[in-house]
């Protein structure tokens, strides 16, 4: 029993394979900011989606401001080499384990007056699909994940002073998640367990500019702390009762709760026209990963708690230099670099995240069709490292352990509009 709880909790914390960012957050909310790999998201501020990044840049929108857009997120992850470390057993390879997805995101600004600016923000922060075979030798480990997030964020920024610009906004955060998986030792073909909650941070941002041509930025978003509800569902419902299958039976055939808590996020960006021409920027981000320690299980019905999982991940470094070029009146010419570390390590690192640090390669760009609509498109390739897995120490157990080795990559194409009013 505890090896099926185990890896049930582990699938409870919406824990999606994910190639394009640490952990499971999804970085794409800005076509525009992600033809520079998202170097200077924080201090660049060129139209009103880099307020995901900070919500001090609004006061750079003029007027009324409106942006919608979108990522396809277009992933290859296989997983190789899988072979049981009991029996020395090969499984097949497995392609496509991760499935591609679309990263919807809108921002609507306004300027009240010189000073204070207003706007709200949807982005989806967080989500993948992920699916193995059924019968793959690691299914007791996971099957099928599938995250679905959405966040809307009123903001407000106030223009302190001719250099200074302040802001805030709150997150209104809600995440629903499905996850399946196996568990032979008990007879049981598949665990299906769903969840959803809705909860509240917030999002605070300053934008300092020295001169017309040079900023910097600065931008947190909170940690915010959610607590899962939603059911457990094994199959078959009926459990040997030599296997204790009352016991069971109760254990995993009920309602649930969670707690999750997505992590804070703090940047610093800097924005720099070099001349007519060329511009160049940088970021570095820190995702407080570690605030995602321990994960606990309680049985709504039983009362009790079901299980507790040890998962460890480490605070997260992010650092992207870029460069745009503006070719003439209309065209402009966006490029990115950048490095993204894993937030789960080796003796953490879990089927449903085979996560391993990353290198963005991005371009892109912008079209100024008049005064008032504009375009952005952008492409980014992931290079993930290879990641390799022993699920000897997830479970710490002898039995069921599973050795295998995934090599992940992603291709993100992005789109905007931009329409001032």
């Amino acid at each position: 029993m505890k090896k099926l709880l185990t890896l049930t909790a582990l699938g409870t914390v919406l824990l999606a394979a994910n190639a394009n960012a640490a952990g499971f957050h999804l970085r794409e909310q800005s076509a525009a900011a992600q033809g520079n790999a998202f170097a200077g998201a924080t201090a660049g501020a060129e139209n009103n989606s880099y307020a995901y990044f900070n919500v001090a840049g609004l006061t750079r929108q003029k007027g009324t401001q409106f942006n919608i857009g979108g990522t396809y997120i277009a992933p290859k992850a296989r997983a190789e080499n899988v072979r049981d470390l009991n029996t020395g057993e090969r499984g097949s390879d497995i392609n496509n384990i991760v499935h591609a997805a679309v990263a919807p995101n809108m921002s609507y600004s306004h300027q009240v007056d010189d000073k204070t600016f207003l706007g709200v923000s949807v982005n989806v922060p967080y989500g993948m699909v992920t699916k193995y075979d059924r019968d793959w030798l690691g299914s007791d480990h996971g099957i099928t994940s599938k995250v679905t997030s959405v966040t809307v964020t009123p903001m407000a920024a106030y223009k302190a002073t001719d250099k200074l610009s302040i802001g805030a906004g709150v997150q209104l955060q809600y995440i629903k998640a499905k996850l399946t998986n196996s568990a032979s030792t008990y007879g049981v073909e598949q665990t299906r367990l769903e969840g959803d909650t809705f909860d509240i941070g917030y999002q605070l941002g300053a934008l300092y500019e020295f001169n017309e041509n040079t900023r910097i930025g600065l931008g947190y978003r909170s940690e915010v702390k959610h607590k899962l509800k939603g059911e457990i569902e094994a199959t078959p419902t009926a459990f040997p009762t030599n296997m204790g299958g009352g016991v069971i039976n109760a254990l995993l055939n009920q309602d649930i709760s969670a707690r999750l808590t997505t992590p804070a996020m703090a940047s610093i960006g800097i924005f720099h026209q070099v001349n007519e021409k060329w511009a160049v920027m940088a970021e570095y981000q820190r995702v407080f990963w570690s605030s995602f320690d321990y994960l606990t299980i309680m049985g709504e019905d039983t009362k009790s708690q079901v299980f507790q999982v040890k998962e460890k991940w480490r605070d997260t470094n992010f650092f992207a230099v870029g460069a745009s070029y503006q070719i003439d009146n209309q065209w402009k010419w966006r490029l990115g670099l950048a490095y993204d570390q894993a937030a789960a390590r080796l003796k953490h690192r879990t089927p449903r995240i085979p996560d391993s640090d990353r290198l963005w390669y991005s371009t892109g760009l912008n079209y100024q069709y008049n005064d008032k609509l504009s375009f952005d498109l952008a492409y980014t390739y992931i290079y993930a490292h290879k990641a390799h897995m022993n699920t000897h120490n997830i479970a710490g157990k002898a039995s069921d352990n599973v050795s295998v080795d995934f090599a992940n990559s992603v291709q993100l194409f992005g789109f905007s509009l931009n329409y001032k009013f």
